[in-house]
């Protein structure tokens, strides 16, 4: 949001783990969190996928980040698992999490859906969301103050025709995050929000979009600001809510810098 400017030091000596960190909004995310002082731990599929981002990182003096690859479509509960206990082994704690990663399939019609396309998918977006936040949580519930974000969409708060399995999983995330953030409402030093970026520069809404001219949206490092308040220590408090990253032509909400969609 361009009304929340971020302090110089506001993420210093946290570690966060970003999913889909290689490219677009969570390439954007892990590179403004490493400049506001955040130890980040960078996934994507493959370690090469990740190297980019790592040089990136270094290149502007931040801290040294982890690269801890893993393909979504094998994220078992033991993978998941061994992903926590690496996190732990290396760096001791964990102070946020977010998921990035995401896997568009197809835009088609329910009907006409393809079964492989819809679990892969689900699979991607939702199953695994789950369990790594599942496998991360005795961590994140000893941090002093930890947050858990979920990239969603708007497709995942309104319901949109042919937008099929990715649309259901947006919903799932939704879902997620507000059974989640009921659940931990015991340990109050750990919250669980998600947010919308809305239409932002990236492979995935060109892949979704592909005759629209993407110079029209904001690129990826124009809407960090929100995911910084977010995973900062200013949203202490503010749990099992839907944020949107942009203002756009939408009502008007109730404001709380991002704008907080309850």
């Amino acid at each position: 949001m361009p009304d929340y400017f971020p302090v110089t030091d506001l993420l210093h000596e946290r570690v966060l783990l970003i999913t889909g960190a290689a490219g677009g909004i969570g390439h954007a995310v892990a590179l403004a969190c490493a400049r506001h002082g955040a130890r980040v731990i960078l996934h994507d599929r493959t370690e090469k996928s990740l190297e980019k981002i790592y040089d990136d990182i270094e290149a502007i003096g931040g801290p040294t980040p982890a690269m801890l690859p893993l393909d979504l479509m094998q994220a078992t509960p033991d993978a998941c698992a061994a992903l926590a206990q690496t996190v732990e082994r290396e760096f001791g704690r964990l102070d946020g999490l977010l998921h990035c990663a995401a896997e568009l399939g197809a835009l088609a019609p329910l009907e006409l859906y393809e079964p492989p396309t819809w679990l892969r998918v689900l699979q991607v977006n939702l199953t695994a969301a789950w369990l790594v936040t599942r496998a991360c949580l005795p961590l994140l519930k000893q941090s002093p103050d930890a947050s858990i974000m979920f990239t969603t969409a708007d497709v995942g708060r309104q319901g949109r025709a042919y937008w099929g399995a990715y649309g259901v999983a947006a919903f799932g995330l939704e879902g997620l995050m507000q059974i989640f953030a009921e659940e931990l409402a015991a340990w109050p030093n750990l919250r669980v929000n998600s947010i919308d970026p809305g239409n932002v520069r990236t492979a995935l809404r060109a892949k979704a979009y592909p005759g629209e001219d993407p110079n029209i949206h904001p690129l990826p490092e124009e809407i960090v600001a929100s995911y910084l308040y977010l995973l900062g220590p200013d949203s202490r408090g503010l749990t099992g809510r839907g944020f949107r990253a942009q203002r756009g032509n939408k009502p008007p909400l109730e404001s709380v810098n991002p704008v907080n969609l309850l």
